[in-house]
């Protein structure tokens, strides 16, 4: 059972995020301090760093969130869906389910906002990168535990992994291109690019 001393920490972690994310999507994520996110929630800069390493944590904090809710997904999948379809409604379930997953940290409309300046920030961009290249690598051994396969002998959920994280990296670049930011869009999008895979790894393209 949660302690009251466990429940205050989360709220002033909560704190810190909601102000970190607020104020990167207002004044930019180089224009905002650690200082000035402490200073937003009433705490000190000591405090801050009990918390979290630097602004690059706070900024992919609820990113980080909504990762290893679909990870948990994917882990939940029915055995019999083949790999691809089961990452497929894993995603999709990630999306219909974001509320529940960020709303109790930050309102969703403040997420996606952030998404935009992850992509317009290149230290933010690297550090989101790294973090999915981490994330595909579990990602695969879960797909591999689920198949019964040696993930570092058979190349398959490696393969399968990548096709996913860069139809996934695709998603999110044309979404932040372009001008409808709303979740709808984006779980649009994540549709209509998965949809293509298939397609376009084994059909013909040229209309002959």
């Amino acid at each position: 059972m949660e302690t009251l001393r466990e429940r205050k920490r989360q709220r002033t972690r909560d704190a810190l995020v909601r102000a970190a994310l607020d104020l990167f999507t207002t004044r930019g994520y180089e224009g905002t301090t650690v200082d000035d996110i402490a200073e937003a929630v009433d705490v000190s800069q000591r405090t801050f760093f009990r918390y979290f390493a630097g602004k690059e944590e706070a900024a992919l904090a609820v990113h980080e969130m909504t990762v290893e809710h679909f990870l948990g997904a994917v882990r939940e999948r029915p055995p019999h869906e083949p790999p691809m379809e089961a990452l497929r409604q894993a995603v999709l379930e990630g999306w219909d389910t974001l509320n529940e997953v960020v709303e109790s940290v930050v309102p969703v409309e403040l997420f996606l906002r952030m998404f935009r300046v992850i992509e317009s920030t290149p230290v933010l961009l690297a550090a989101h990168l790294r973090r999915s290249t981490e994330s595909e690598d579990t990602l695969a051994r879960i797909l591999a535990e689920r198949e019964g396969l040696d993930v570092d002998a058979d190349p398959r959920p490696r393969v399968v992994v990548a096709v996913f994280g860069g139809v996934m990296r695709l998603t999110e670049r044309q979404w932040c291109a372009g001008g409808d930011t709303g979740l709808d869009t984006m779980r649009a999008l994540t549709v209509s690019y998965l949809e293509q895979v298939g397609p376009a790894l084994t059909g013909a393209w040229r209309t002959r």
